[in-house]
């Protein structure tokens, strides 16, 4: 068993993360989803939030909007829609960003509003940090 996980963070501007490393927390659509070295394959997306890398005791934090994570026993590539570290983060444009959702959730029924609402519980869990 491989004692370390090949982890790409990417975003549509650029990589933002590659490297071994300990572990990975995702934000998942399903539930949030630790990855492991050897983890077992699998497809997921991924909701507004935080992911955590550990690498060599350190956790660094990214906050990603959308996109997939692709796993399998070796590596994992995460393809964000949005992805910024978290210490560069402009906590006003999140601010604005809630107040959209919110005001947009009264309209909605179904799938949209649950994404809605997801995003809304991932953007509220930044602030937070």
């Amino acid at each position: 068993m491989a004692d370390k996980l090949n982890f790409s963070l990417v975003s549509p501007e650029r990589e933002l993360y590659s490297g071994d490393v300990d572990q990975v927390d995702i934000p998942g659509t399903e539930g949030d989803l630790g990855v492991l070295p050897n983890h077992s394959p699998l497809m997921a997306a991924i909701r507004t939030g935080t992911i955590t890398v550990y690498e060599n005791g350190v956790e660094i934090k990214f906050f990603v909007q959308g996109g997939f994570a692709d796993v399998t026993p070796t590596g994992l590539i995460v393809l964000a829609e949005r992805a910024v570290g978290l210490d560069s983060l402009d906590k006003s444009e999140i601010e604005a960003q809630v107040t959209s959702v919110e005001a947009s959730l009264e309209g909605l029924t179904g799938e949209a509003a649950l994404a809605a609402r997801q995003n809304l519980d991932g953007l509220r869990a930044v602030l937070d940090a």
